[in-house]
This record gives C-alpha cells, sequence and structure tokens, in this order.
C-alpha cells in the first residue's frame, strides 16, 4: 500500500489537567522474519541465512500538538477543549508499505527530552516552577461515537 500526500492525525481526547501535549507518530512495521542488510550480505556469501531485525520500526512522521496549539480540556469528556476533536498535520509523504509490513500510530503525552516538558498546567513553560508541575491523566477515545485515528491519501494499485 502507497500512501502519498498530507497526514492528518484527529484526536478525540481528555485529559484531567488544564494543558496537555500529545505526540502522534507514524510507524512502518517490519515483519518479523525480514532479514537486517549485514545478514543478507552473509547470506548471499556464505550461503546461509541467520539472524533477522524483523520487528523493526521505521519512524516515518511524528508531530506534537503543544503549547503553541494547547489543548485545554475537561476530564473524562470526548468534548474537552476545542470542541474535543483536534486535528495535527503531518508534512506530507510518499511511502509504500510492502507486503508483510504492518502500520503503527503511537499517540503519547510526552516525548522527553526530544521535546520540552508540559506542567499540565496552563501556564507559561518556561517559567514553570516546580509546583506547576501536577500529573494528568490522559484519554485517547476510540469509540465509535467518538473515534480518534489518522487519516492518510491512498494511492490506488495498478
Amino acid at each position: 500500500m502507497t500512501i502519498a500526500g498530507p497526514i492528518s492525525p484527529k484526536l478525540k481526547i481528555a485529559s484531567s489537567g488544564t494543558d496537555s501535549d500529545f505526540d502522534v507518530k507514524l510507524i512502518d512495521v517490519y515483519p518479523e522474519n525480514y532479514p537486517d542488510p549485514e545478514e543478507r550480505r552473509r547470506e548471499t556469501r556464505a550461503g546461509c541465512a541467520s539472524g533477522a531485525s524483523g520487528g523493526y520500526q521505521q519512524l516515518l512522521r511524528a508531530n506534537r500538538c503543544g503549547p503553541s496549539s494547547a489543548i485545554v480540556g475537561e476530564a473524562g469528556t470526548a468534548d474537552a477543549g476545542q470542541g474535543g476533536g483536534h486535528q495535527l498535520h503531518h508534512a506530507d509523504l510518499f511511502h509504500t508499505f510492502r507486503r508483510g509490513h504492518r502500520i503503527m500510530v503511537q499517540v503519547q503525552s510526552s516525548w522527553f527530552p526530544l521535546t520540552d516538558r508540559n506542567p499540565q498546567t496552563f501556564t507559561d513553560i518556561p517559567g514553570a516552577k516546580p509546583e506547576d508541575f501536577k500529573p494528568a491523566t490522559e484519554q485517547v477515545f476510540h469509540q465509535k461515537d467518538a473515534a480518534s485515528g489518522v487519516e492518510v491519501l491512498v494511492l490506488p494499485q495498478k
């Protein structure tokens, strides 16, 4: 399957905090029996196979909905902040998921140290004091009437 163009994650979320970040990643997961490049070279030279890089996860795109597009929520509801639906936009992508590969989507509320910590309270993050940092419970909804998802454009197969 080949996807081309924009990748649009759509999150229906709730948070016990007053401000949250969400990182959404699109990943190509290689099949368990996929040989790694070095093993393929050795196999060609020696005529035998050993080892594999099966299960390798290739990060294709990642995006953060963070302080500049803050999600301000009401705990326990799919209608949290901005109507409950948060649309992120990833850069366009042209990628083919080969036969046997799987598509993985990861949604997480922290990617520290790659992205800065969020205190989970609506405050000036650079000036946040230790007492401003509060634990929060995040929910990503996937029920039929409040479904999160990722929209991609799939090219027709020949």
